[in-house]
């Protein structure tokens, strides 16, 4: 689970936070309502997370409850990976 939030983090730093420091993003924080991803950044961040880690995101599976934040993606992830 420390390697999926790892990889999680640094997409999320580098791609949608121009390489922030770690510290300016909250494992907590609401991805959306922090303006960090929008529709077209979370389709990114969908297909990153489906190469990353070998398995595909269902349509009923891209909700906010899943994807929101880094804690529930994390959370999706390990359920997705076993």
């Amino acid at each position: 689970m420390d390697q999926i939030r790892k990889q999680v983090r640094v997409f999320i730093l580098d791609n949608f936070l121009d390489g922030a420091p770690p510290e300016q993003l909250d494992d907590t924080a609401s991805l959306e309502r922090s303006h960090i991803v929008d529709s077209a950044r979370m389709m990114e961040l969908i297909m990153f997370l489906e190469e990353a880690f070998s398995f595909e995101v269902d349509n009923e599976d891209a909700v906010p409850e899943n994807f929101d934040t880094v804690n529930n993606i994390v959370g999706y992830v390990s359920r997705k990976v076993g």
